[in-house]
């Protein structure tokens, strides 16, 4: 290859596999490799991970990347962005090396020392400053946790990383926090974007003295060093950027480009993004975020707990009857579900789903909400109860976006990749549930890491502007418009969807309490009667 071209390379550490691709100036794939992640449970509600897995693994990636590519290819890259997974944990000495296993936010040991937290600091002034509802998820409970329960490697450590900052430092040598992962720590006074006093006098410690320096996510931070470069296999000098979380990377994936652009990362849950000239109030559902978009300087981010995992749910639990005709006739289970959904009217016969099967992040923010199938009657047909799973996912997406526009986010277009991108039906009311045209993506197109690449080609001018990369890179595959008569009915439907769970909120909470109680109860009496059962054998 001539030595001329430029490439990229993007990585993403994410939560099940770390993956990386070697990007061209054309906007081709030039290399890719992955390799899996792996959990540890050393006890109950305890998820860790080992960083220096994180770091043998990206080795492992980034000599298989160089070999696939060759020498030219990898001396001539001009620059590399990494995302991961947020929010984690990982204590580091003053060397960088890591005091402990790095607790990932599925960790939920830390709920007594987040209530503490939160009393200390108050619940509104404490929403007010990191912009979100308090969760086990982030970091100052995790952080409390450590202290306390640890407190002989508390002293030797010096900083807390994310994965990304961790693979950065390997990479560079410099510490670095960059500001997408801030303001999803829950430490970040989200109003100055700067490390909040409040929290960390709540927790204890200074955080200013904690966590590393802040960087914009497209910030140079430093530059591939001689020792990392002998050990990957890349060359030394390659610039290095902060990076971002594999959230916002995904939208970069997505190819947004522009105000007005929205975007879908469609899956068994959804992540989605709608931009914002003006930084949002934080005490709403859904915040802004910094973003590095030339226009959209910030954005709204909102994950949905279940959108494909409702379908999947669907078809286990009630689809045996399509599934065996699917097995006799050679059919995709899930392609034969759009088909029969188009065979019902927009609006389902007057069939509502509300999706709430894991509870409900945004816009709703709890977990006890619960999934409800409302105006069941005699002459439903099971393409009533098909598309009405459809058209339930996508009423929660509404409520998302109406939620950020009312907030001073703009949606003029969805654009959607992941495997919800595969599903047309799907897109169609999407379409007509939003008003707006959605563009569907090639399948070739949504992956973390191409978004990783796209960012850091912007800050080093491979790429004139990022929306030439996105051009050069990002495939839409088709163009839906917007339903009229659909949009009509969904218009009216819409507003019976979200009084039906403001109505039943409160008593879906005390419901899902007791639901819990009668539960453990059940469970003892069982336990109980298996101990007497053996005690009988014996």
């Amino acid at each position: 290859m001539s030595t001329k071209k430029k490439y990229l390379l993007g990585m993403d550490c994410g939560t099940t596999n770390i993956k990386a691709v070697i990007l061209s100036e054309e906007g081709t794939t030039v290399a890719e490799a992955s390799r899996p992640s792996t959990f540890i449970s050393p006890g109950q509600n305890m998820q860790e991970q080992d960083a220096n897995d994180w770091w043998r693994q990206s080795v492992e990636i980034f000599q298989s990347l160089a070999q696939q590519a060759g020498p030219e290819v990898v001396k001539n890259i001009q620059g590399i962005s990494i995302s991961s997974h947020t929010v984690s944990m990982l204590p580091v000495d003053k060397d960088g090396v890591p005091v402990r296993n790095a607790m990932t936010y599925q960790d939920s040991r830390s709920v007594e020392e987040l209530q503490y937290i939160v009393d200390k600091v108050g619940f509104e002034k404490f929403v007010k400053i990191v912009g979100g509802q308090p969760s086990v998820a982030f970091l100052p409970c995790k952080i409390l946790w450590f202290k306390k329960h640890e407190p002989e490697l508390f002293a030797r450590t010096a900083a807390f990383l994310q994965a990304s900052s961790y693979i950065n430092f390997k990479l560079t040598g410099v510490m670095s926090s960059d500001i997408d992962q801030a303001t999803r720590t829950q430490c970040l006074n989200m109003s100055r974007l700067s490390w909040s006093r409040s929290i960390g006098d709540a927790i204890g410690i200074d955080l200013n003295r904690y966590m590393p320096r802040l960087y914009l996510v497209d910030e140079i931070i430093g530059k591939v060093t001689r020792e990392a470069a002998q050990e990957t296999g890349l060359v030394a000098g390659i610039p290095v950027i902060a990076g971002c979380s594999d959230a916002m990377a995904s939208m970069f994936a997505l190819g947004l480009s522009e105000l007005g652009q929205a975007g879908e990362s469609s899956g068994t849950t959804s992540l989605v993004f709608v931009g914002a000239k003006k930084k949002s109030r934080m005490d709403l559902p859904v915040i802004t975020r910094p973003c590095a978009i030339s226009g959209m300087p910030w954005v709204f981010d909102a994950p949905i707990q279940t959108s494909g995992a409702a379908l999947k749910w669907f078809v286990d639990k009630f689809a045996a009857e399509e599934r065996e005709y699917c097995e006799k006739n050679g059919l995709n289970i899930f392609d034969y579900l759009n088909e029969r959904a188009l065979q019902a009217p927009a609006g389902s016969n007057g069939l509502l789903f509300l999706p709430y099967l894991l509870g409900e992040r945004a816009p709703l923010w709890n977990d006890y909400a619960r999934g409800l199938f409302v105006g069941l009657d005699m002459n439903m047909s099971r393409d009533d109860l098909i598309r009405s799973i459809f058209e339930g996912t996508a009423f929660a997406l509404r409520n998302v976006v109406e939620t950020v526009r009312k907030s001073g986010g703009k949606c003029e277009s969805l654009r959607i990749c992941g495997g919800g991108a595969k599903s047309r039906t799907w897109a169609m009311i999407k379409a007509s549930m939003l008003n707006c045209p959605v563009y569907l993506l090639d399948d070739s197109c949504g992956d973390v890491p191409v978004g990783d690449a796209l960012l850091v080609g912007n800050r080093v001018g491979v790429f004139g502007s990022l929306a030439e990369g996105v051009e050069k890179t990002i495939k839409v595959k088709e163009v839906i418009e917007p339903n009229p008569q659909w949009a009509a009915v969904y218009d009216k439907m819409y507003a019976h969807y979200v009084k039906v769970y403001e109505n039943l909120d409160e008593e879906l909470k005390v419901m899902r309490r007791d639901v819990l109680d009668i539960q453990q109860t059940q469970l003892e009496e069982k336990q109980r009667e298996e101990m007497n059962s053996r005690d009988t054998v014996a």
